[in-house]
């Protein structure tokens, strides 16, 4: 009877390896728009609200790009699913593909539906919807144009 070889490397059988270089770049750079929100948002942005109005957080450079902060974080995170959308990574074959447009299209379709719902008194309660205003729509539109991408990789 013949031992069946372990492999300690997670392969796919069909399309080879999972953990490939470009999977890693697509990750690192979803990871890192999300990372560069949270963190002006929470440590750098200065609270509107407050009075006196309190001075902006550091980084300096960080703080003088004010709401061009969100436009590099989402700017990352959609170009981290881009680079997801290559046949390269699990998320641009097979069943990843349709899993990635789906995603894509939801998180679009509810931010925009959100950003509905809370316009008016309720948005300035809700954390960088209060910040983008009407740029919500481009943030909506923008994960819907990452899943047109995925949905050109699908057979």
């Amino acid at each position: 009877m013949a031992k069946l070889k372990v492999s300690k490397t997670f392969v796919d059988p069909v399309h080879g390896r999972l953990f490939t270089t470009r999977f890693v770049v697509a990750i690192v750079l979803m990871l890192a728009g999300i990372a560069w929100i949270a963190y002006y948002y929470i440590a750098v942005r200065p609270d509107p609200s407050a009075v006196p109005p309190e001075a902006a957080g550091s980084p300096a450079f960080m703080a003088n790009l004010e709401d061009w902060n969100y436009a590099i974080g989402f700017g990352l995170l959609l170009l981290g699913l881009l680079v997801s959308a290559n046949p390269a990574t699990p998320l641009g074959r097979g069943r990843g593909v349709v899993v990635g447009m789906l995603a894509c299209f939801l998180i679009g379709l509810l931010w925009i539906c959100t950003y509905y719902v809370l316009s008016g008194d309720s948005l300035t309660n809700a954390p960088v919807f209060n910040d983008l205003g009407q740029l919500n729509l481009l943030v909506g539109i923008g994960f819907m144009a990452v899943g047109f991408a995925f949905a050109t990789r699908w057979e």
